[in-house]
This record gives C-alpha cells, structure tokens and sequence, in this order.
C-alpha cells in the first residue's frame, strides 16, 4: 500500500484549522491549529508556523511559533526552529536547531513513572538507615574507648 504525502507549497497560506488523515509537509504559511493525529508532520526549510501542533510525529526543518504536541516524536533539525513548548514522549534536537520552550517528556502511562521511583526511594532509605547504624555502632566503639 502506497503512503499518501501532501505538500501545501511555499505560495499557500492557510488561516484557521488544519485537519488530515495523511501524512503532510507545509512548505507555506499556517496559522491557527494543525490537528493531524495519527500521521508525520513535517514543516520544511520555508515552512512558517504559527500555530497549536498535534501530530503522531513532527519533523521541523522550518520555523514552528506555537506549542508542538506529538504521540510519537518531535525532531527539530539542522537550521529548523521552534518557539513554544513541547509534549512528547521522545524529542531530538539537532545541532545548529533553535529551541525556545519547555519540553514535557511523560508517557500517557503516568503511573509507571511514579512506580519506578518507588524503588529508588526505598533504595534510598535503607542506604539512609545503613548509614545511621554505621554511625551509632562508630559512636559505640568511641565511647568504650573513652571509658576505657
């Protein structure tokens, strides 16, 4: 089965909303919100977004103005730009990219994030309870020593 891509041209600008079950690349201008659940957004070298992203997958080699939620990945390549925050569970940032914003990396399974930092704190702890015995039996063996 052959993959649909749409490219929208250097020459089109969009105003409003932006909907699509296919994988798209925007060359043009966008502002408003670009809602493509499920499929690969790709802002190209002369794209210019100024929008609220939702994409299974953004790939930007142009400039995004806007927050970039993504189920899959965010990927800001060389030269692209984005100037908003990001949701997503893995993001890459090339060098030479430019990234203003706040990145939010959770998985949709918040509670497994919470469970393994459970472990670590009761790892923690113990280390904590061991080291307050080594120092109460170090105080022991000062004071036989003192009143020996």
């Amino acid at each position: 089965m052959e993959k649909d891509i749409v490219n929208i041209g250097k020459s089109v600008v969009i105003k409003g909303e932006l909907n699509g079950s296919e994988d798209l690349t925007i060359e043009g201008h966008v502002e408003g919100t670009i809602q493509l659940k499920e499929h690969v957004l790709t802002i190209g070298p002369n794209g210019r977004i100024k929008a609220q992203v939702f994409a299974k997958s953004v790939i930007v080699l142009g400039e995004v103005t806007g927050n970039v939620t993504a189920s899959d990945k965010v990927d800001i390549r060389d030269n692209g730009s984005v100037d908003g925050d990001i949701v997503s569970p893995r993001v890459a940032i090339a060098e030479g990219a430019h990234f203003r914003g706040s990145v939010d990396m959770q998985r949709k399974g918040g509670a497994a994030p919470q469970q393994a930092s459970k472990p670590a704190e009761k790892a923690a702890s113990q280390q904590g309870q061991q080291g307050q015995q080594g120092q109460q039996a170090q105080g022991q063996q000062a004071a036989q020593r003192v009143g020996a």
